[in-house]
């Protein structure tokens, strides 16, 4: 899934204007503008669109966190990632929403999407690890749509 569809999806959800995601992306340090931020929450076809780079989803979804659950003054900032996938924007998006596993099967089932416990665990488990596995697009989407479903109140 392309991270300007991650970021779209979850603007919507959470009934961001251009300037609240500006300032979401600095709550992790990102020196965010809304110049930069606008051609990153077009469409594909339309003009002035820019591909949305890892690292300002990464920082987006960190200051999501920040900006959910406050900032924990005991811990270090943990390091942003450079490279970011469908795992990782789920690992956070569960981090951010404080969703237990019994919260993702609701919202997967919400979303017409099927499930098993093993199948989510296993999307959170560390990549090495021998049962791990890659979140797939579809699984993204539904989760995305559920979770907005469940917010939205729709």
């Amino acid at each position: 899934m392309l991270n300007n569809d991650t970021l779209r999806s979850i603007r919507y959800m959470l009934d961001l204007g251009d300037v609240h995601v500006v300032e979401i992306m600095k709550l992790s340090g990102f020196p965010a503008t809304r110049e930069q931020v606008e051609p990153w929450l077009r469409k594909e076809d339309e003009p002035g669109f820019a591909e949305m780079p890892d690292t300002a989803l990464a920082h987006f979804l960190d200051g999501l966190i920040i900006h959910r659950r406050g900032r924990d003054e005991n811990q270090r900032p943990r390091p942003v990632e450079n490279r970011v996938n469908n795992n990782v924007v789920l690992k956070k998006l569960r981090v951010a929403f404080e969703l237990k596993e019994d919260d993702i099967l609701s919202i997967m089932t919400d979303a017409g999407f099927r499930v098993s416990r093993g199948e989510i665990n296993a999307l959170f488990r560390q990549p090495k690890h021998t049962n791990f596995r890659l979140c797939g697009d579809q699984f993204l989407r539904n989760f995305l749509k559920g979770l907005t479903a469940r917010l939205r109140g729709q």
